[in-house]
């Protein structure tokens, strides 16, 4: 009941940032926290979830002293992960046993999700975030998707598209209003994440894609937050830099950079641009009454060119999933699920009637 009243919230909220009603989609759900006896569900799949798996495995083979690993757990990296799969025997074995083990956590937050209303008609299930673009998250997507057609459920998982670095950018273009795609060839585009800050242009190019799927990503900065000792304003103060940084070099590169930028982040965005609750992983309190992110960078950064900014901020599932809109127009109904810090979630439903493929 309550998990319904707060999806009924969601859907009723109105205005320019956390829309529902988007140029090309409706948002039925985001940042969705399903609750079991052992706390929010989505932290069964998150990147973190993974660790454990791989660090109880570890913790029962050095029992009997066969642990094929060195050093913590945590510290290796996606790209040692990869490269233990293609290694000693031992070592990947132990490896896919945490895949497993993990995609089979990914199939029962999925069979959770599954069961909302806003869930229950989706076709297809799009996986992001960072996790995604290793293969060690790849053979868990595709080990959850075999587990759930076996079970005789119906959506398909596929990766996302684009890089996940990219896919937080790009989506943005899916949020700005119509009149910029008739003067602009690109657009600014910010991704706040637990570990990172992204900021970068987006390269529109309507002449290859009226649909934007050729948009891509032109040039972008990326800073690692998680690794210094910050606070709000400082990382407000840093990212007011990225962006005049990034659109400074844009318009040396001849760009037509439009007077907007699309911001995501993660947690409950309000219509006025504050964030409600979801941003415990970012630096400082960004759920203060008192703070605005919106206004926070309009003032930073009050103009592109001779124009007032015009910025649009949603959830970061959301804008993440958006890149992948086009690829979507075969399905109504369809989600994201983005693996990173933590689990962010959203699910869409087309506006224009699906075009099945062959039709």
């Amino acid at each position: 009941m309550a998990q319904a009243t707060a999806e009924k919230a969601r859907s009723s909220a109105a205005g320019p940032h956390g829309a529902t009603e988007l140029p090309s989609v409706l948002v039925t759900s985001y940042n969705l926290e399903v609750r079991d006896e052992e706390g929010f569900v989505g932290d069964k799949a998150s990147r973190s979830a993974f660790v454990e798996h791989l660090d109880a495995l570890r913790a029962h083979l050095k029992r009997h002293g066969d642990d094929p690993l060195k050093g913590e757990t945590a510290e290796i990296s996606k790209k040692e992960l990869d490269a233990l799969l293609n290694g000693d025997p031992h070592e990947a074995a132990l490896v896919l046993s945490a895949v497993e083990d993990f995609a089979q956590s990914l199939a029962f937050v999925i069979r959770r999700f599954m069961r909302l209303k806003s869930w229950a008609p989706v076709e297809r299930i799009v996986v992001g975030g960072g996790f995604r673009q290793s293969r060690v998250g790849e053979l868990a997507i595709a080990r959850a998707a075999i587990i759930l057609r076996t079970e005789g459920l119906e959506p398909g998982l596929v990766p996302i598209s684009h890089h996940p670095d990219e896919a937080g950018l790009v989506g943005s273009a899916h949020l700005a209003p119509k009149w910029i795609f008739e003067a602009y060839d690109s657009l600014v585009a910010v991704d706040i994440g637990g570990s990172n800050i992204r900021a970068g242009i987006v390269e529109l190019r309507q002449a290859k894609a009226p649909d934007l799927s050729k948009a891509r990503v032109w040039k972008s900065e990326l800073w690692r937050h998680a690794d210094e000792e910050t606070s709000r304003d400082e990382a407000i103060k840093r990212l007011g830099k990225m962006l005049r940084d990034q659109i400074e070099n844009a318009e040396k590169g001849g760009l037509r950079v439009a007077p907007f930028i699309g911001v995501g982040c993660p947690g409950l965005i309000q219509p006025d641009g504050s964030i409600d609750r979801g941003a415990q992983n970012l630096p400082g309190n960004w759920e203060s009454s008192r703070f605005n992110v919106v206004e926070s960078i309009r003032e930073l950064v009050p103009k592109i060119g001779e124009h007032q900014t015009e910025i649009v901020m949603h959830n970061d599932a959301v804008i993440q999933g958006l890149s992948e809109l086009p690829p979507m127009q075969d399905v109504e109904h369809w989600a994201v699920l983005t693996i990173g810090t933590g689990l962010g979630n959203a699910s869409f439903q087309n506006r224009a009637k699906a075009k099945r493929k062959g039709d």
